[in-house]
């Protein structure tokens, strides 16, 4: 998941991402008209189907955006539909940011293209910048276009399909330019409670909180890292000194996380590729960004008596507070979830 972004500072970039733009208007189908389809794979219906009756769930249920949204399909000829290039100065862990005219500043360029992004990246680390490049199954136009549903997509599992539609449709539903923190928290948080409910709608069981568990412990260790590449940045240290704690800290980290998972997941090794991969501080940037406020959403959730509308009226309400009073007030709904 992400935001493509909706213009750019340079003719090239803007010209790259609308050409990519249009050729997902260009090739998309109505889901009715690919299911009727005799030629379309049995397995590529039931996936569809299920999207379709997410798709229906989100409105009716949820409250979200009833639009073309997520009505079409469009078969692409590569894993991802973009990959987003995240860079941070080689020392330090705030990212490299770029603004647009619509998504506002946010901490990566996205690329239709695996090629440019390599290319970008290249630049990017001859320059000596830390450098990632992540696939994006699926992103947001934020309402500008018709957003389709991708084949990138139909790897998922049920949950996370109808949950990708959920968290997407949110963004078009309550936006806020220049913070991303809010905007991808708030959709983590419509996504998860929307699958829950969707689930339940179904009669299915809730799903596994350990994998949950997993998760969020994972994400806390690489904040954690995150935090003492920070506090080494600010010492003050000669730029060799630095690099050598830069290592050290990388290393200390595989060890705490082999650690970790050794006592409480030991047959559990769905982190162990990801941390044997070399890791740098851009490698970080993505790791909180779509839930630091998550509970505070879940916090006003409930004080709302989980009534979506007014659920909805006061994020709205949140969203239109300067930037350090939003946050501040988030604080507020964090400390009241009961998380640190």
């Amino acid at each position: 998941m992400g935001l493509m972004l909706s213009a750019c500072s340079t003719v090239g970039y803007y010209a790259h991402v609308a050409e990519g733009q249009g050729e997902l208007v260009l090739h998309r189908r109505d889901v009715s008209k690919v299911v009727d389809d005799p030629s379309t794979d049995p397995s590529v219906k039931q996936r569809l189907a299920v999207a379709q009756q997410a798709r229906r769930f989100a409105s009716t249920e949820l409250a979200l955006p009833d639009n073309r949204s997520y009505t079409s399909y469009v078969q692409l000829d590569r894993p991802y539909v973009v990959w987003n290039v995240f860079a941070t100065p080689r020392y330090s862990v705030a990212p490299i940011t770029h603004c647009f005219l619509f998504a506002g500043c946010v901490a990566y360029r996205g690329y239709f293209s695996h090629d440019k992004a390599k290319h970008e990246a290249a630049r990017l680390e001859a320059a000596g910048d830390d450098v990632y490049i992540g696939g994006v199954p699926a992103y947001s136009t934020l309402g500008w276009f018709a957003d389709p549903i991708l084949s990138s997509m139909m790897r998922w599992d049920d949950d996370e399909l109808a949950g990708t539609i959920f968290h997407e449709l949110a963004h078009q539903l309550i936006y806020v330019k220049d913070d991303s923190a809010f905007n991808e928290s708030f959709a983590t948080f419509v996504q998860e409670e929307g699958v829950r409910q969707w689930r339940r709608s179904r009669g299915l069981i809730a799903q596994d909180v350990r994998n949950k568990a997993m998760d969020d412990g994972f994400t806390q260790l690489v904040l954690d890292l995150r935090d003492r590449l920070k506090a080494l940045y600010a010492s003050g240290v000669d730029t060799s000194a630095m690099e050598a704690g830069k290592q050290r800290e990388i290393a200390d980290f595989r060890t705490r996380y082999a650690r970790w998972r050794a006592q409480q997941w030991p047959d559990d090794h769905r982190y162990d590729a990801w941390v044997a991969a070399p890791i740098n501080n851009a490698r970080l940037l993505p790791f909180g960004l779509y839930d630091r406020w998550t509970p505070a959403f879940a916090a006003l959730f409930r004080r709302d008596e989980e009534q979506w509308p007014a659920f909805y009226a006061n994020v709205r309400a949140l969203s239109r507070l300067p930037q350090a009073q939003r946050e501040q007030a988030l604080q507020q709904w964090l400390a009241a979830s009961g998380q640190p």
